[in-house]
């Protein structure tokens, strides 16, 4: 097989990513006035803003967030050490089980909600923004985007994959005159294809990420641009739950995309520092930054809803469909039953945090 083939399948997800976001943030040029106000952040939660506290409460956060995201995101890749976590182990599909909830709830429940609170009244009152359910529309269009860069990219591969395997098969034609290269090529292409699926976890892995992270990014901001000592306290502990648990479900299809060490390293760390960096950026900010400022509000909601409608789409479609019709699970009811309830479980768990977060 050629070795391009996998770096040009990456390169061509990450040009239809780039043109996918790009076109999601067409919306945020649209500029407009504030007419009525989503919360006052001088008194956020009923206390009185406290500076000193607050930056002590965000110091806090960035430790307990970063070593939460890099102890989730590394466990998985650790199965020599934790043969539990092995992709083939019943643990293992447990876990994954329980992440992909907590993935589930974060984009229906925590994400896609903010999304609509910030791109319809009152939050933003004038045309065009009441007149149509934009976060919605956003949301279906980053999962149509992210059904169609998990396609076109695993459907790419395999088509180089075969072609390539039709040459190998030519030179065996050569050497074996019983043989016809008819036979041998439907007896290839009937033949489920180890580089394929290799490429579908890959696919998956890079995009999960990119869901991931952008919802992060912004969740960090807002988290270091308040000044209410209130707010920022069960977002901690909330957010410390969350993203080792979506560091679980990322590592775990880092893991089955087997790819070389230096990339699950810089994977590895650009989520674990995705949400720190975005509490930093927050306060450097916060001086400046007004959250009910239309393009803020804009430019979150959009962003919001993309990452919703693509972390809905992968814990549904990449993560959860091909676990529960593996062969393993369906040959045994108890794993079945374990699976789903991980799920549930993972989904409540989540569901419940957003009370506080």
């Amino acid at each position: 097989m050629n070795k391009t083939q996998p770096h040009c399948a990456r390169d061509i997800t990450w040009i239809f990513l780039f043109l996918l976001l790009s076109f999601l943030l067409l919306p945020s040029m649209v500029d407009g006035e504030v007419e009525c106000k989503c919360k006052n952040d001088e008194d956020e939660g009923g206390e009185k803003v406290d500076k000193g506290l607050a930056k002590k409460y965000k110091i806090g956060a960035i430790v307990s967030i970063l070593f939460a995201s890099a102890v989730g995101v590394t466990l998985p890749l650790l199965s020599k050490i934790f043969p539990a976590l092995h992709p083939e182990k019943d643990f293992f599909f447990m876990v994954k089980a329980f992440a992909a909830g907590v993935i589930l709830s974060t984009g229906f429940i925590h994400v896609l909600p903010d999304a609509f609170q910030k791109l319809t009244p009152p939050c933003l009152c004038n045309h065009p923004w009441p007149d149509f359910s934009f976060a919605g529309f956003v949301a279906m269009l980053a999962a149509i985007g992210t059904l169609m860069v998990d396609s076109l990219a695993t459907a790419y591969f395999k088509k180089s994959t075969l072609r390539n395997m039709d040459g190998v098969v030519d030179e065996e034609d050569l050497h074996n005159p019983h043989a016809t290269h008819h036979d041998h090529s439907h007896a290839h292409a009937s033949m489920p294809s180890p580089s394929t699926n290799l490429l579908r976890h890959r696919v998956i892995s890079q995009v999960l990420e990119l869901g991931i992270v952008v919802h992060s990014v912004i969740i960090g901001i807002s988290l270091g641009a308040s000044e209410s000592p209130k707010t920022i306290r069960p977002l901690i502990a909330a957010l410390t739950f969350h993203q080792f648990f979506e560091g679980m479900g990322l590592g775990g299809c880092i893991s089955q995309a087997r790819l070389k060490r230096r990339a699950v390293i810089i994977m590895a760390l650009f989520f674990s520092l995705t949400t720190p960096v975005g509490i930093a950026i927050g306060m450097i900010i916060s001086g400046g930054y007004d959250e009910n400022e239309p393009r803020a509000l804009i430019v979150e909601g959009v962003l919001n809803a993309a990452s919703a409608g693509i972390l809905i789409y992968m814990s549904l479609v990449d993560l959860l469909a091909p676990d529960l019709m593996h062969p393993k699970i369906q040959a045994s009811t108890t794993l079945q039953i374990g699976v789903n309830t991980s799920l549930v479980i993972g989904a409540a768990f989540m569901s419940l945090l957003a009370k506080w977060a």
